[in-house]
């Protein structure tokens, strides 16, 4: 299964709502642990190491190119 790059969430503007909602009132290190435990949960469900692999580099090449 390659990685899907192209946009497939029903209305990403809610999500995204929807995902800052979810670190309101957090402190930063509860929000950055919220997130990690996001994309533990995430990887689980995906569970391809392959594509999980080729997400890695393209976030890390991503934040390399505009972080």
């Amino acid at each position: 299964m390659p990685l899907n790059r192209q946009p497939n969430i029903a209305d990403p503007d809610d999500f995204y709502r929807e995902l800052i909602d979810s670190q309101r009132g957090l402190s930063d290190a509860q929000a950055e642990m919220l997130t990690t435990k996001l994309v533990l949960i995430l990887a689980n469900h995906v569970g391809d190491r392959a594509v999980l692999r080729e997400a890695i580099a393209l976030a890390r090449d991503n934040t390399l190119q505009h972080g």
